[in-house]
């Protein structure tokens, strides 16, 4: 399993899961462009992202997801000079918690903002190429939320379903190109959002930050969170090869903690 003189973009690559991805992608011998906002983040992960074949080279592009006309403009200057993508990993942390009763509009076109709308301007200047190459790998990461709501990320919920639905129209239009899109569910990961959440989920339940952490373990057959690099397996599973005819799915990552088949 590998994807050696392939080319891969993925964002939100500066910490948890889409780091981790960017080493696994790295490590399987494709050539890894990295998109955060954060330019110093960008290049200390650019460091540390393996080398191990002569064709790999990792750049970085720097990109503020809120401001999607400067998402695109940066794609495009970025595209002109550059070679086929093969690989795009659609990563952007969540909105904020809350009932959904409470949000307030501005979140809601905020969410679509970062979300389903960058998504879609990283897919149309990335899928010609992929079209032409013959190959081409969409991966999505969004919720587990598309399958079983989540309480308290009323927002969250409902813009990761609309790239859900997004995601399963785009695969039956770009699959007879050879062009599979895919969304990966994170379940309760080991990352800096979810020690966001378990303290938010402390304050709740009028307990410690250790009785959140062990109440949300222990709805989880697993008893425990992922680690980001068990998700990224996943992702990198889908990229290669060997994922070929897996199109248009919804893949839990979350140690059975989701009810629905």
């Amino acid at each position: 399993m590998d994807l050696i003189n392939k080319r891969a973009i993925v964002c939100g690559s500066t910490q948890g899961i889409g780091k981790s991805t960017a080493i696994k992608l790295a490590e399987m011998g494709a050539s890894v462009v990295l998109i955060s906002r954060n330019k110093e983040k960008l290049d200390n992960v650019l460091k540390e992202l393996p080398v191990v074949n002569d064709a790999q080279k990792h750049e970085i592009l720097v990109a503020d997801f809120s401001n999607p006309p400067s998402l695109k403009k940066a794609l495009e200057d970025f595209m002109f000079q550059d070679q086929t993508i093969h690989v795009l990993v659609n990563n952007t942390g969540g909105p904020p918690g809350g009932p959904i009763k409470d949000a307030n509009t501005e979140e809601f076109m905020n969410a679509f903002n970062q979300h389903l709308i960058c998504n879609h301007i990283l897919v149309q200047a990335t899928y010609p190429g992929m079209k032409t190459a013959g190959y081409g790998r969409i991966i999505n990461v969004i919720s587990t939320s598309v399958k079983q709501p989540i309480e308290g990320l009323g927002v969250s919920n409902t813009i990761r379903g609309a790239v859900a639905n997004w995601s399963k129209t785009l695969a039956s239009e770009l699959g007879p190109y050879g062009i599979t899109v895919n969304n990966v569910l994170p379940g309760a990961t080991a990352t800096e959002r979810l020690t966001d959440i378990l303290h938010n989920v402390s304050k709740k339940i009028n307990g410690t930050y250790e009785d959140a952490e062990n109440m949300m373990k222990n709805v989880t057959p697993a008893k425990r969170f992922a680690q980001p690099e068990e998700i990224a397996g996943a992702i990198a599973f889908l990229a290669s090869s060997e994922g070929s005819y897996i199109n248009g799915i919804n893949l839990p990552v979350d140690g059975g903690r989701t009810k629905s088949l």
